[in-house]
């Protein structure tokens, strides 16, 4: 923040506020959050505001009748007295799902590329706090809670310059897993060295993700899972490579096994190396494992294809796979970024561009999608889209925020 102090910040949105600037979002009641008419078009570009009393009232989203956002913490408000440099760029989200007082706290990576930190806020107090933080941090990006109750965090490195001094040769990106229990996180390069985002579980403890850029296969990254050698110990494994059996990369898939000392250094090549399929950027992945979807859907994931505007449906089944394409070419919508699940098996997306929209892919819609949200802010993206357990809320980042504050924000939408 530029010639604005962090307590005169504090002191002006407390006093236009009347409240804490961490007050989280109440809950409300149990209905479909998913029933909604669509937005005809995206936001118009807007500015933030440019003092810190503009923020009591700044609603940064435009949403259709009958939702509310509000603000529940900020990158100068919260992030940044907790984590000093390493405390902007707020990512990916997620709860305590299981667990004593699960649902309580929301934790974020945060996406600096270096001094990278996860910070977690308190729902019921809206107290922020530094769960972890090391220099060597380097775009840290997606983020799960684990079955055994552990938060999974990884980096988004293509190539790590920021390496890990206890793993000074993985060249690219690593997966962290922290214990709340005992406040320590420790790297898990079984998992694959390479530039990591979405992370999902499945229903038997598989972790799933991707890699945003895989050398060799004309620069596009592929589709990856890791099998614990034992159940809830992510320090050895195999990891496998999806790739599909016809060269128009849909259809029947199979798990390809990767080099194991391999893939703790350089994941991307050793996918290569197996001949995986690859895309152009895929990004987030979802699964209905995760907090907001009760509708079933354990066996499908869905990945966010930002290069190719193309979200995939993978039917899951052992060591096979079924590829379709469940969203494409669809006007307007440009680079899918983030995913979450609904109640109801809604897939919610959001882009990766300014004006950034929220669009949603109903079950049965045959690729059809409507436009949930925009974001004003147009050199803003919205990141991070995360429900709560029976999706009553909606969390969701502005990153990258404009306006003379460049204040990153932590936003909750809800139904009235």
């Amino acid at each position: 923040m530029k010639h604005v102090s962090k307590l005169a910040f504090l002191a002006a949105f407390v006093a236009a506020c009347g409240q804490t600037p961490s007050q989280p979002t109440q809950s409300i009641s149990a209905s479909a959050f998913g029933k909604f008419e669509g937005l005809p078009e995206e936001a118009q570009c807007s500015a933030p505001p440019a003092t810190a009393a503009g923020f009591a009232t700044y609603q940064p989203f435009v949403l259709p009748a009958g939702y509310t956002q509000r603000i529940f913490a900020t990158q100068i408000a919260d992030f940044t007295p907790i984590a000093g440099s390493g405390g902007d760029l707020p990512d990916m989200n997620t709860l305590n799902e299981t667990g004593p007082k699960a649902g309580r706290y929301l934790y974020r990576t945060h996406e600096p590329s270096s001094n990278g930190a996860v910070t977690v806020t308190d729902l019921k107090t809206g107290v922020t706090r530094l769960v972890v933080q090391q220099s060597h941090y380097e775009r840290l990006d997606g983020i799960a809670w684990s079955p055994w109750r552990t938060v999974i965090f990884a980096e988004e490195a293509v190539n790590a310059a920021q390496r890990d001094p206890a793993f000074p040769n993985a060249l690219r990106g690593l997966v962290y897993e922290y214990d709340p229990a005992t406040g320590v996180a420790v790297a898990r390069p079984a998992v694959g060295s390479r530039s990591h985002e979405g992370l999902r579980f499945d229903a038997q403890g598989n972790l799933y993700g991707i890699s945003e850029s895989t050398p060799g296969a004309n620069g596009s990254g592929g589709i990856f899972k890791f099998v614990p050698d034992r159940r809830g110990d992510l320090s050895s494994g195999q990891l496998y490579a999806l790739k599909v059996l016809d060269a128009s990369r849909t259809g029947a898939a199979i798990w390809v096994p990767l080099d194991r000392a391999l893939s703790q250094t350089d994941a991307d090549q050793a996918a290569v190396n197996a001949g995986a399929s690859g895309w152009a950027r895929p990004e987030d992945v979802e699964i209905g494992t995760s907090t907001g979807n009760n509708s079933g859907g354990q066996q499908v994931m869905y990945v966010a294809v930002t290069g190719e505007n193309l979200v995939l449906r993978i039917e899951l089944s052992g060591d096979e796979a079924f590829v379709t394409n469940y969203v494409q070419n669809v006007p307007g919508f440009e680079d899918p970024d983030n995913l979450a699940l609904d109640a109801q098996g809604n897939l919610f997306i959001a882009e990766d561009n300014g004006p950034g929209d929220i669009w949603v892919a109903r079950p049965g819609a045959g690729g059809a999608i409507e436009r949930f949200a925009s974001l004003s802010d147009c050199s803003a993206e919205p990141t991070g889209i995360y429900f709560d357990k029976g999706a009553h809320i909606l969390y969701v980042h502005v990153q990258h925020a404009g306006g003379p504050l460049s204040n990153d924000l932590a936003v909750a939408i809800s139904r009235e």
